[in-house]
């Protein structure tokens, strides 16, 4: 039986790039700075309207699992997309990668495969129109029981607890690969998303998971409360193992009865995108390799602040080398 390191489920989007002036914009009536969901006939018009298509596979899951692949690591990710052109592209460019794409793209599925339409100005901003399509279909019978059961570490994208099917999802992969011996947790996502689906995400953080990822404003919503310190110290009572990003003010890691603050030098971003997938990524590197938590924490600052320095969502630099001038491996 193949053994992955780490699995991913979530959102599997092609991020379609183009560049466009502020006049485009307007005529476009595209909101400059932003993200914001659209329909399915506004992304056909506005994926028309590109004209220097640059395509990438995206999604936040799928750039925590190439930068763990990227440190050598065997891993797959459990997705959904269509059997049309961006779909293939996105099994194809996962592959490509190094991570295993396990789910074949959906033959004559009612919904095309998901994309953000990102449009890049002059002055660097980017205005992102993201549709998601058949990626929110994904369900219970789109988790192999081989793949999951064979899984070190699962990895869960907040942003799927919308659908009922998604949890659901959700929750069979994690019992598959507790129940074989491995560790599951996920990456809340979004507080706007745990305050729709209060109720299961923690019934799901206490009863289900061995670890959670979330930023202040994600952990603080948890329990609606403007007490940072007071929501880690609920959330570690029911989750093994909880770390917190705190932006330039480091990270937070609890786990059991040890708990690590781990500085960060503080810097101007070139583009902040993919900031906390790659933080993820060390962080996962770090515990499936048996780091302490310190190390793990120091880990995923490093990816963070490299995915930091240049535009786009995943790593430029060979991050194991990175490690090695400080120190970590």
């Amino acid at each position: 039986m193949t053994q992955y390191e780490l699995v991913g489920i979530g959102n599997a989007v092609v991020d379609v790039i183009s560049h466009a002036d502020d006049q485009f914009l307007g005529n476009m009536g595209i909101e400059k700075g932003i993200m914001q969901l659209i329909e399915r006939d506004r992304a056909e018009v506005l994926y028309g309207a590109m004209n220097d298509r640059l395509q990438t596979p995206g999604g936040s899951v799928a750039n925590t699992l190439a930068g763990v692949g990227a440190l050598g690591m065997k891993t797959a990710f459990i997705g959904r997309v269509n059997d049309d052109v961006l779909g293939r592209f996105y099994a194809d460019a996962m592959t490509g990668v190094g991570t295993e794409f396990v789910n074949a793209p959906v033959a004559g599925g009612d919904l095309p495969t998901s994309r953000s339409m990102i449009f890049v100005s002059p002055d660097g901003e980017r205005s992102m129109n993201t549709y998601l399509g058949i990626s929110t279909d994904l369900g219970p019978a789109d988790v192999p029981d081989a793949v999951a059961s064979a899984a070190k570490i699962m990895f869960l994208e907040g942003y799927l607890f919308d659908k009922d099917h998604g949890k659901q999802a959700f929750l069979q992969a994690s019992r598959l690969t507790r129940a074989a011996g491995g560790m599951s947790g996920i990456a809340i996502s979004d507080p706007f998303c745990v305050d729709r689906h209060r109720a299961d995400f923690l019934r799901m953080i206490g009863e289900e998971l061995d670890y959670v990822i979330g930023n202040e404003a994600e952990i603080k919503s948890l329990f609606e409360t403007d007490d940072l310190e007071a929501a880690l110290g609920k959330t570690a009572a029911m989750c093994p193992t909880v770390v917190c990003t705190r932006s330039g003010d480091g990270v937070t890691l609890i786990r059991n009865s040890e708990r690590v603050d781990v500085p960060v030098t503080k810097v101007v971003p070139v583009d902040a995108t993919g900031a906390g997938d790659q933080f993820a990524a060390g962080f996962l590197f770090g515990l499936a390799s048996g780091r302490d938590l310190a190390t793990c924490g120091r880990m995923g600052n490093a990816c963070a602040a490299e995915v930091i320095s240049h535009i786009g969502p995943r790593p430029e630099a060979d991050m194991m080398e990175v490690f090695r001038k400080e120190g970590l491996v």
